[in-house]
């Protein structure tokens, strides 16, 4: 069993979209044997698979909607409640749908944080915006003290 994976999720072809996937870029060589990092982009399935595999700590790190300026990091703890119903789609499961469905999957949901950024620009284009880039190195901070907590946990 992974002790702690650190998931990056979006979609690097629609700019800050791709938040997740250049935090975990950052972090990968931070990652040891009881510590995985993998950049999932937008292959749903595969984190399905890999949390069937066993996890003891979730680190989701993605773009979310909110409150705030663009830019904006935020960490937050997620549990079932937060989940509510989301449909199964193999082909396009989003996170919220693969957490909400694992237990239907045969797993179960581990303690699952969200590290997330305020995005400014979803249009298509490779490339964060100058506000997300700006925080790369406060969102990669954020992931390493989850990932201490965590271990310290586990």
């Amino acid at each position: 069993m992974t002790a702690v994976l650190v998931a990056g999720i979006g979609n690097i072809f629609f700019r800050d979209d791709g938040f997740g996937p250049e935090v975990v870029r950052h972090f990968v060589r931070e990652a040891t044997d009881d510590v995985r990092v993998v950049d999932y982009g937008i292959r749903g399935m595969h984190l399905a698979y890999d949390l069937l595999d066993g996890v003891g700590t979730l680190v989701l790190v993605d773009t979310v909607p909110g409150p705030g300026e663009p830019g904006t990091i935020s960490v937050r703890e997620v549990g079932p409640e937060d989940l509510g119903e989301s449909p199964m789609d193999a082909h396009g499961m989003s996170p919220v749908a693969v957490l909400a469905n694992l237990d239907t999957l045969g797993g179960r949901l581990p303690p699952t944080f969200v590290v997330g950024c305020v995005p400014e620009d979803l249009s298509e284009g490779i490339g964060l915006s100058e506000c997300v880039s700006a925080v790369l190195d406060e969102a990669v901070s954020a992931v390493r003290g989850l990932v201490a907590d965590r271990k310290a946990v586990v």
